[in-house]
């Protein structure tokens, strides 16, 4: 993956950036980086490996998050998502859940810099050229033992994975409170501080950093891309995703679509995805955020939530749906 400044990412998000998601903000956005929900490494190499490394490939560039805290078996998954063809694999030192830390993966492996660098050098190792990166958080609570002050934690943390080959860091700019919090609050509670990915920029030239938490509008994204490489939307993209193909054409000059159009460019994929045993409803759910704001967006929800379920249900539901919301208010349209 050819990372530049100005990158535009969508965060993995588990049960929400599935290949349905991501095929549709595509449409709305072309240029973004989209990332996989992060796939655990038992999953890969013992569960349905279609199942969680197939996408189509309208989405690139796109990103495969792995959760693992084995080196080999990393290794080993790592070579499965290059030779899948995924852009990038991205190792998940951020997810504060109780689930991840069961499994001594996500935000609690920033405990052990050492190690991660070691998982980093296996994956390095085993994507045959593929880019590996990492997403992590500012620090932890409780801190690690012997750790000075938080950035300087997080400075030497970048320091020794970078050494082992990571060519890129993802920052979610709060720290993840390991106990006592839920992920909901973890993604609420702990302040934003984007300083210290500026900081990082600062001390690692050369290092590609992009920015994670609270961006929200184009105004944000402009003001951080001042500091850093690039920024990186979570729910703002998946609630309220016509955002997204607002800041992309923002940032690049690329087309802003109409939202009719970009449902009546779904529709094949609708198609071909129930012909493969999709279920419809497992797709409309990424899109019910579509017409957020405009006059009909609460019965373009309504239809989809209520039928979608509905045996037969097809692409034609969706249209129908679409013409809830009347073309004069979608600002785009023809």
């Amino acid at each position: 993956m050819n990372l530049q400044q100005n990158i535009l990412a969508v965060a993995p998000m588990m049960d929400w950036t599935d290949r349905h998601c991501r095929h549709f903000l595509r449409l709305l956005s072309p240029n973004s980086v989209l990332y996989t929900e992060m796939v655990t490494t038992g999953a890969i190499l013992h569960g349905d490996r279609s199942r969680f490394l197939d996408f189509d490939p309208s989405e690139h560039p796109v990103v495969l998050q792995l959760g693992g805290s084995d080196a080999a078996d990393l290794a080993q998954a790592s070579r499965w998502g290059a030779r899948w063809g995924y852009d990038a694999i991205n190792l998940n030192c951020g997810c504060p859940s109780d689930r991840v830390q069961s499994g001594r993966f996500g935000a609690c492996l920033m405990a052990d810099p050492n190690h991660v660098a070691e998982l980093v050098a296996a994956m390095v190792e085993g994507a045959e050229g593929t880019p590996v990166t990492v997403k992590c958080r500012i620090g932890i609570e409780p801190a690690p033992l012997g750790a000075r002050d938080e950035y300087s934690y997080l400075a030497d943390f970048v320091q020794q994975i970078t050494q082992s080959g990571a060519s890129s860091i993802v920052l979610h700019a709060r720290t993840a409170v390991l106990d006592g919090l839920s992920p909901k609050e973890n993604r609420e509670v702990p302040p934003l501080r984007h300083e210290f990915g500026y900081r990082l920029k600062t001390d690692f030239p050369d290092l590609t950093i992009i920015l994670n938490g609270g961006i929200s509008s184009i105004t944000d994204v402009e003001n951080h891309l001042a500091h850093v490489d690039g920024v990186m939307l979570g729910r703002t993209a998946y609630q309220d995703p016509y955002r997204l193909a607002e800041i992309d054409s923002a940032l690049t000059g690329a087309p802003l679509p109409s939202r009719h159009d970009v449902v009546e460019r779904m529709l094949p994929f609708i198609e071909e995805r129930l012909k493969q045993g999709a279920p419809l409803k497992a797709i409309t759910r990424h899109m019910l955020g579509l017409f957020q704001g405009l006059p009909g967006a609460r019965r373009w929800r309504r239809i989809l939530s209520e039928d979608a379920h509905r045996p037969g249900s097809g692409p034609e539901l969706v249209r129908q749906a679409a013409m809830a919301v009347p073309r004069q208010f979608d600002a785009q349209a023809a």
